[in-house]
């Protein structure tokens, strides 16, 4: 091979591995289309998971996990008329042995798509009062507590009606 061949070779090989290699343009990075819904949509997501459903659990208390199962059976959740993220969660509760409503007017604020019930101080007529921080995610929630003078940690399954039999039990208060 003559002198100026090789150094045609050579280029041609330089210019395809040049162009294999790093001349080309990265192919294009696509960002998931995920379809946020508008606020309407998430509060009826979220009365629709919360309604007749059952909360059940565990929960930390100093430091230390519950030793039975924490249940709270939530019989509706709506949201309040007029501005604002103040929603009403009825929740049954055994008093004197005997089930009773127990409605409870929350803050839900969201992070995303995600509500969040966020009390502070607040004060449920003979149980204290309670601050909490707990997220609700497709079945599942968790979240932070603190009350009489101890606080932990809680999470669980959300359980719709069809399979929240037997009838709700007493939640542990810790």
């Amino acid at each position: 091979m003559t002198r100026i061949t090789c150094m045609l070779a050579t280029l041609i090989v330089v210019a395809v591995v040049s162009l294999a290699y790093g001349q080309a343009a990265p192919p294009a990075v696509t960002q998931p289309t995920e379809r946020i819904p508008d606020q309407a949509e998430l509060d009826r997501q979220f009365q629709e998971t919360m309604t007749g459903a059952a909360l059940i659990g565990q929960f930390t208390a100093g430091g230390r996990v519950g030793d039975r199962e924490d249940r709270y059976v939530i019989q509706r959740v709506s949201k309040m008329e007029g501005p604002g993220d103040r929603w009403v969660i009825v929740w049954r509760a055994k008093v004197r042995g005997t089930e009773v409503p127990v409605p409870l007017v929350v803050p839900v604020k969201w992070a995303g798509d995600t509500p969040v019930i966020s009390v502070t101080d607040m004060t449920i007529p003979g149980m204290g009062t309670y601050t909490a921080r707990v997220i609700i995610y497709r079945d599942s929630y968790a979240g932070t507590w603190s009350g009489r003078a101890r606080g932990g940690h809680l999470w669980g399954r959300i359980e719709r009606a069809s399979t929240t039999a037997p009838a709700a039990t007493q939640p542990t208060m810790p």
